[in-house]
């Protein structure tokens, strides 16, 4: 269900108080009138849930009753959405957005619930409201993709964090973060390094000046990262020398198996083909030499 048919549900309120009631009499006469049901209070809500949850079990899908009462439950529960939402406050997301997608879990509990079960609908609706969050987080907002364990860390880091600033006055360390999470330092560590997986940045964003290449200079984010990595400039040479390796024989290949991947020397790879240390050694030159020449033909 997308964003589109959760803003199709919304109710209106009746600008007609009279006009209002008499329609849902008409629609479902067996319920009670609610005008405002985004304004009716969660503990009121929870009574009036039950008997809207009992009548939409019993009208048929479809039909203007059934849109009516499912509508009002929408609009009754959406204090649960904003209690769920209230979780994800350091999530870097407006809050509405955050709404928004916990509102898509309201209505997939009111759908799947099942009033012949003893179960509160408050307490079947949360899980499934936090669920509908946190699935959009993991699955639309991580530039880098990091285990869903790291991801709920992230969360729980950045909630301590704000309590702990609140309390403390400052930035609480590491120690401090970690007595509070019940987590070791080095799980805090590891949740605040997954956090920089959370955003991405432009390679073209402009530095601070604290990171500039140099005092009083502008610089790019691309100009301050990786470096040269000279052994590039071997992976032609190596791809040349493939086929001229393949066409040398088998003892040849062996020798410089044994020189140049195992770093025997020459005396050891004499002992193990059965031939002198000078031999080896005219041996390699011979092989290095014509290699050489392969190369320079190719170029």
């Amino acid at each position: 269900m997308g964003m589109s048919d959760m803003a199709s549900m919304t109710v209106t309120p009746a600008t007609d108080a009279d006009e209002s009631c008499e329609r849902s009499s008409r629609v479902a006469p067996s319920l009670p009138f609610v005008e405002e049901p985004s304004a009716v209070a969660p503990m009121d809500a929870r009574e009036l849930s039950r008997q809207f949850l009992a009548r939409l079990s019993e009208v048929e899908e479809g039909t203007r009753e059934y849109q009516y009462v499912r509508h009002t439950l929408i609009e009754m529960n959406l204090s649960l959405v904003r209690y769920a939402a209230s979780r994800f406050r350091g999530s870097g997301e407006e809050r509405e957005d955050v709404v928004q997608v916990g509102t898509i879990g309201l209505i997939k509990a009111i759908d799947r619930f099942d009033v012949d079960r003893e179960v509160e609908f408050t307490s079947f609706a949360v899980p499934y409201i936090v669920g509908e969050i946190k699935r959009f987080f993991r699955d639309t907002k991580w530039s880098v993709h990091v285990p869903r364990r790291l991801q709920e860390a992230r969360i729980q880091l950045a909630r301590a964090g704000e309590e702990l600033s609140s309390r403390l006055g400052r930035r609480p360390t590491d120690a401090e973060l970690a007595e509070l999470m019940c987590l070791t330092e080095e799980e805090v560590t590891e949740a605040r390094k997954a956090a920089n997986g959370y955003h991405s940045s432009s390679l073209d964003s402009l530095l601070s000046p604290a990171d500039a290449p140099g005092p009083g200079e502008d610089g790019s984010l691309y100009e301050v990262l990786g470096e040269d990595d000279y052994a590039l400039e071997l992976v032609e040479d190596f791809q040349t020398l493939a086929p001229l390796i393949d066409q040398l024989d088998e003892r040849d290949r062996l020798v410089l198996h044994l020189r140049f991947v195992e770093e025997r020397t020459q005396e050891e790879i004499g002992e193990e083909i059965g031939v002198s240390q000078m031999q080896v050694s005219r041996v390699l030159r011979r092989i290095i030499g014509g290699l050489r020449q392969g190369l320079m033909a190719t170029d």
